[in-house]
């Protein structure tokens, strides 16, 4: 009978853990580019099987099922890269992807250290050195992998190769940079994304649009649905505990008496 209280309580804490991906899918809303993300988990039974089916132990070996730890265990989280709806601006830095493919910035962090990161937010500026930055300042690399560097007091177009051209001729060209398998990626920051051991960049099949933004690829809606079902999760597993007790506490208190 305990058991169940420990049951509830994994479940309580998975409910939780995915309210906490839901609420910072909703906080990200309004975020150019974000990519939401999400949240699995796993059953004891299946967490038993693949033990089971386990044979790192060696064949002639006694193994042990391990430790009886029912209820459900917090699997691995994910990101949904899947495009975002698209909206007009008129900027003519405000830069959308149409397909695979991610920009390059060069990001400085608190100690000094310089990457690069990838991101799908194209809300970019033109400084008054004539830099192309983001929002936050990082300068946007070119195909030449430097920051790109322009003159400010022309005109600029931005043709869906990327191309910068003023007076009629291609100036800088703005990286877009793809990779093999995005399960190689990880999340920085609110919209950034930097490559792990093993990820291989490949060549972007994306167009560049310029005046346009991608947004946020999630719908509030959703999310807020998702919620509510997670609150009545969180509240079942509760109530379970709160049975589980009162159960406990007759068979301590009352029928002893008998």
């Amino acid at each position: 009978m305990v058991k169940g209280l420990y049951t509830a309580y994994t479940g309580m804490i998975n409910e939780q853990h995915r309210m906490d991906v839901l609420t910072n899918n909703l906080a990200n809303a309004d975020t150019n580019g974000f990519k939401k993300e999400g949240a699995t988990s796993q059953s004891f039974d299946s967490v038993l099987a693949y033990k089971i089916k386990d044979i790192s132990e060696g064949n002639r070996l006694a193994r042990r099922i391990g430790v009886n730890n029912p209820g459900v265990k917090i699997g691995e989280g994910y990101t949904d890269f899947s495009e975002g709806p698209i909206k007009t601006t008129g900027n003519t830095y405000d830069l959308a992807l149409t397909d695979r493919g991610f920009f390059a910035v060069e990001f400085t962090n608190k100690a000094g250290e310089t990457s690069v990161k990838y991101t799908r937010d194209g809300n970019f500026t033109l400084t008054q050195e004539g830099r192309l930055v983001t929002r936050d300042g990082d300068p946007v690399l070119g195909e030449d992998g430097q920051p790109i560097e322009i003159d400010p007091l022309k005109e600029a177009q931005i043709n869906i190769s990327g191309q910068i051209i003023q007076d009629d001729q291609v100036v800088a060209t703005i990286q877009v940079t793809d990779f093999e398998d995005y399960n190689y990626l990880e999340h920085y920051g609110e919209n950034y994304f930097q490559p792990i051991e093993g990820a291989v960049e490949t060549e972007a099949p994306a167009q560049v649009y310029s005046g346009y933004l991608e947004t946020a690829n999630m719908s509030v809606v959703t999310e807020m649905v998702n919620m509510i079902t997670v609150s009545r999760a969180y509240e079942s597993n509760q109530k379970i505990i709160t049975t589980i007790d009162g159960t406990l506490d007759i068979a301590a208190n009352q029928l002893g008496r008998i």
